[in-house]
């Protein structure tokens, strides 16, 4: 798989920190919505293919992949968000974050239709979660960032794919290796 970003240091987010005037967040595309994430939970961007089927596991798991001799559970965030599965396209690719899970940190690929830009977002144009009004569950929101016009909602990856979630992965990270490809089966 070809790597399309730098690596960076190994931290998670800390959205609520208010010694932070400005905060980096990588943007992209979902089901036609755009998100963002902390580019501090960011590991690395990679384009979509070669995943191993899982048996028995929530539609939103795609699969797993082999992420330089590591299982890495990959997870449709459209459809994680109830939204349908992802139709692969173009700029379809699989951004793959560090989760906070009991003392461990996970990496876990997350499926985008694309990936947009990392932005600079000023403290003071994050507004927090909303209470109601939202297409998605509110746990799963860190903040709404106003751009421009517009608002661009951060993701909590740590709700998103929360204890529960992480568990059953973590489970198929161990049950499924070691990885075979579907070009290798």
């Amino acid at each position: 798989m070809k790597s399309l970003t730098t690596d960076q240091e190994s931290h998670l987010p800390e959205l609520g920190n208010e010694d932070a005037e400005h905060q980096q967040f990588l943007t992209f595309v979902s089901a036609g919505e755009t998100f963002g994430i902390s580019i501090l939970a960011i590991k690395e961007i990679l384009e979509f293919g070669d995943l191993t089927h899982v048996p028995m596991m929530p539609e939103y798991v795609r699969g797993v992949m082999n992420l330089r001799g590591s299982v890495v559970p990959v997870i449709d965030l459209s459809a994680r968000l109830g939204r349908e599965i992802s139709t692969e396209g173009k700029r379809t690719c699989i951004v793959i974050v560090e989760v906070q899970y009991e003392d461990e940190v996970l990496d876990i690929g997350v499926v985008v239709d694309g990936v947009n830009e990392v932005i600079e977002i000023p403290a003071e144009n994050i507004e927090p979660s909303p209470a109601f009004g939202a297409s998605i569950r509110t746990d799963f929101i860190s903040g709404m960032a106003r751009i421009d016009e517009k608002f661009v909602v951060l993701l909590d990856v740590n709700h998103v794919l929360s204890i529960e979630e992480l568990s059953i992965l973590d489970q198929a990270g161990k049950v499924s290796a070691p990885v075979q490809t579907e070009t290798q089966a």
